[in-house]
């Protein structure tokens, strides 16, 4: 009998000892996605973007460290353009030019699905699973499969309550990005078709908007 027990034992160490090994934090989790990202040099994707009742569709160019562009299908021809020091809106429907200077010394702007983008997050949100480590369908009725992370602020002074990462397992991508404000209004960002280090040229960051168009400088400062 003491045998049998021992034996008993034994197993269920070995047991508890394989299925520790597989059981991943959502800090650890969290860390990996970080890691995989300070992998990529520069990524090209479609981008779908909804905010409220506003739907938005363009093509994300991005080069690493702080090179971000978007060229929209909808709205037709608006450009975002961050050139390292400059950002530069364009708005076809207004005829309007939207530039800003930025310091270089605080990327944030162009660092939102980036290495120092994530660990930025990681500082000011606590990770944690939504359902469980194991991958779930992105929506009800999808084929594709992701795991959800919960990103909850840390103190009140942070805009969104809740940011939620949506990651494709296979790739540790960032499938969609779900950001939640204190009033409830939620930000979506859906990035498919990747394309990585490709060797984007720098002249791809560098963006000439119509002369027909107003011209508009540090927009964000102004009174």
């Amino acid at each position: 009998m003491k045998k049998f027990i021992s034996a008993c034992v034994i197993a269920f160490a070995v047991v508890s000892s394989l299925c520790s090994q597989t059981i991943l934090t959502a800090s650890s989790f969290f860390k990996s996605v970080s890691e995989n990202y300070s992998t990529i040099k520069d990524y090209e994707a479609d981008v779908d973007i909804k905010a409220s009742k506003t739907t938005m569709a363009g093509h994300v160019s991005y080069k690493s460290p702080n090179l971000l562009r978007i060229d929209f299908t909808n709205p037709e021809e608006q450009v975002i353009c961050f050139n390292g020091d400059l950002l530069t809106i364009y708005l076809p429907g207004s005829a309007a030019i939207l530039n800003q200077t930025v310091d270089n010394s605080n990327n944030s702007g162009a660092n939102l699905a980036t290495a120092q983008g994530l660990a930025l997050l990681s500082r000011y949100y606590s990770p944690a699973y939504e359902t469980g480590q194991e991958p779930v369908p992105l929506d009800e009725d999808s084929d594709e499969m992701v795991v959800n992370l919960i990103l909850r602020r840390r103190n009140m002074s942070e805009a969104f309550t809740t940011i939620k990462l949506s990651v494709l397992p296979t790739t540790m991508l960032i499938r969609r990005i779900e950001a939640t404000t204190p009033q409830g209004e939620t930000f979506s960002f859906d990035f498919k078709n990747y394309v990585l280090n490709n060797g984007i040229s720098d002249q791809r960051f560098i963006y000439d908007p119509p002369t027909s168009a107003n011209n508009y400088n540090n927009f964000l400062f102004s009174e």
